[in-house]
């Protein structure tokens, strides 16, 4: 089966299957020459050769896996309501929470120093690596500098982008910030608690807790601290909100663009909780990621700050009202479309359970509904004679209960 896989990538990609196999390392040729003529590239940056030789002692070959993720994952387009789902749940608001008070202190400092709400930098960090659980795998922590060489060398899309992080990696290398045998990340180099590529390091990381090194990897300070600087730079607005869900009057067409939250009350929207909008002279810009049937949301100018760290709003959404959540401001009043009645976080860990008991799941029962858990709901829904629709929903765990 694997072999096919890699024949296949060998035949889409015009790659050799020696450059694609995987087992044991061995040296590719046309990946070591590459890597000799880069560091030419690299000295015309002012990295130094001991630093160049230093990173890339042991990477003599790509790594096929990095390859595979970035072009060839199988591609699924979710409903609104999935990513929401996936992001914003019980288990993600009470672990935001404990950290809240963990690290206290450390907040009170960050939000003094930079003006950033810690709701969201809490947010952000349990999007970015689910609050540093994901550092510790090793299933998905990779060597940084192995990964951009792979998408440097093997993938024409990304290569330029990823010459200009691999760069940004070496000058970390070189600072001293982390060594190379810490130097780790995705596939695509994004690296620490919260996620930054090299280059989005060089700019905005810091030294939060004084010890002399930027490391967002090992000290929580430093990186709630430096996504608090990337916010602040991007001009995150201290004291006002990412913006509001609201409730559209029924049969109203809205003109396109952002005025005034005064303006937008004048036309009929109002807060769907019921309270009163602040700040009515802030400019705000209407979103119904989800139809006028779903949820709607004014959205102000820390929305868009929040997109300089991921630029999808979607993304900027979910860390809004994550951070609410966490807060203690309480969900949505609307809830998404969805065509079944919703799990709790807790429910679908158990739904997981009882899919791998019946042999149907192999993954962590980790709550997080995501291309192998479909796969297994989809197999078990038709040996039960339901809809193969593969939605985790309370109907298919009443009957995985019996």
């Amino acid at each position: 089966m694997f072999a096919m896989t890699v024949r296949r990538l060998a035949a889409a990609t015009g790659l050799s299957l020696a450059l694609l196999a995987t087992g044991p390392a061995r040296a590719e040729p046309g990946f070591e020459r590459w890597v000799a003529d880069f560091k030419a590239t690299a000295a015309k940056s002012g990295i130094s050769g001991s630093t160049y030789n230093r990173a890339f002692r042991g990477v003599t070959e790509i790594d096929p896996e990095v390859l595979q993720k970035a072009r060839y994952q199988p591609e699924f387009v979710a409903p609104v309501w999935d990513y929401f789902d996936n992001r914003v749940h019980e288990d993600a608001i009470a672990n935001g929470r404990a950290m809240a008070r963990r690290y206290k202190g450390t907040l009170d400092a960050i939000e003094a120093r930079y003006g950033v709400d810690r709701h969201i930098l809490l947010a952000i960090w349990s999007m970015e690596s689910n609050y540093g659980e994901i550092l510790k795998r090793t299933d998905v922590m990779r060597n940084v500098v192995r990964s951009l060489a792979t998408l440097a060398y093997a993938d024409e899309r990304r290569a330029k982008f990823a010459r200009s992080q691999l760069i940004a990696a070496l000058k970390i290398l070189q600072t001293g910030d982390i060594d190379e045998s810490h130097l780790t990340g995705s596939w695509a180099g994004a690296m620490g608690h919260t996620q930054f590529i090299p280059t989005s390091y060089q700019l905005y990381a810091v030294d939060f807790d004084g010890n002399g090194r930027r490391d967002i990897w090992n000290s929580v300070p430093d990186a709630l601290a430096s996504s608090a600087n990337l916010l602040r730079k991007n001009g995150w607005q201290s004291g006002r909100t990412w913006g509001y869900e609201v409730a559209l009057p029924a049969g109203r067409k809205f003109p396109a663009g952002s005025m005034t939250v005064k303006k937008w009350e004048t036309t009929g929207v109002a807060r769907a909780n019921g309270k009163p909008f602040r700040n009515t002279g802030d400019n705000a810009t209407l979103k119904v990621p989800d139809g006028r049937t779903g949820p709607s949301f004014l959205m102000l100018k820390n929305f868009s700050v929040i997109k300089a760290y991921n630029n999808s709003d979607k993304y900027a959404l979910a860390v809004g009202l994550l951070a609410d959540e966490i807060a203690g401001y309480g969900g949505l009043v609307q809830d998404w479309n969805r065509p079944f009645t919703k799990l709790s976080f807790a429910e679908k860990q158990e739904l997981q359970t009882r899919l791998s008991t019946l042999g149907y799941y192999d993954g962590k029962a980790d709550g997080k509904i995501g291309e192998i858990s479909r796969t297994a709901i989809k197999a078990y829904q038709a040996r039960a004679g339901l809809t193969q629709d593969g939605h985790p929903s309370m109907e298919v765990l009443k009957k995985l209960r019996q």
